[in-house]
C-alpha cells in the first residue's frame, strides 16, 4: 500500500527525514500552540525532556502525555546528555552487519576452510583472533562459513561423504 502524500511541506519534510511523530501527544503545549508541532518528533521528545527538568513533572506522566514509555524517556535522556540536540534526531535501527568480518578475514577463513580437514569452528575462532587481533562471536562465524560454502563448490561434501560411507558399510 502507498504511503499518503501530503501538501504539507513541514510534514513532508519530516516524513523524509524520519522525524515525523507518530506517538500520540496529548500535552497541553501541543494542542493550545501553533508553534508546537506534534508531528515534529525531536520538538516532541525536547518538550519531554524539558518538561521533566525544569517544570519538575513526574517521568512516568510526562512519558505518557508525550505519547513514550518510561525506558524511552530514560533512553532520550541520556541521548540527550551525551550528544545535545543531534541525540534526539532518530537513527537507524538494529544491527550495523557484521563490521569484524572484513574482507581479509573472510578470504583468511576461505583459505582455511579450503584444507583437506576444515577445523571446527571453536579452532577457526582461535586462528581468526591469532592472526587479526579480533574476537568473532561462534555464530557470526558459523554463518560466514555456511555463505562461503555454498560459494565454493564441493567436490565431496559431507553429506555425500556421509552417504558413501552407508553404502560400503551394508
Amino acid at each position: 500500500m502507498a504511503k499518503p502524500q501530503t501538501s504539507n511541506p513541514k510534514e513532508k519534510a519530516l516524513r523524509e527525514s524520519g522525524a515525523l511523530n507518530t506517538h500520540p501527544v496529548n500535552d497541553a503545549l501541543f494542542s493550545d500552540s501553533d508553534f508546537f508541532d506534534p508531528r515534529d518528533l525531536v520538538q516532541v521528545k525536547y518538550e519531554m525532556l524539558r518538561k521533566v527538568h525544569k517544570e519538575g513533572e513526574p517521568v512516568s506522566d510526562a512519558a505518557a502525555s508525550f505519547g513514550f514509555s518510561r525506558p524511552s524517556f530514560y533512553k532520550i535522556s541520556a541521548d540527550f546528555e551525551r550528544e545535545g540536540i543531534p541525540g534526539l534526531l532518530p537513527r537507524q535501527r538494529g544491527p550495523r552487519g557484521g563490521h569484524k568480518l572484513t574482507k581479509d578475514v573472510l578470504e583468511f577463513i576461505k583459505t582455511i576452510l579450503a584444507e583437506k580437514q576444515p577445523p571446527s569452528t571453536p579452532v577457526l575462532l582461535d586462528e581468526v583472533e591469532k592472526r587479526f587481533g579480533i574476537r568473532v562471536h561462534r555464530r557470526s562465524i558459523e554463518r560466514a562459513r555456511r555463505r562461503l560454502e555454498k560459494k565454493t563448490p564441493q567436490i565431496l561434501g559431507r553429506r555425500d561423504r556421509e552417504h558413501r560411507l552407508k553404502k560400503t558399510i551394508r
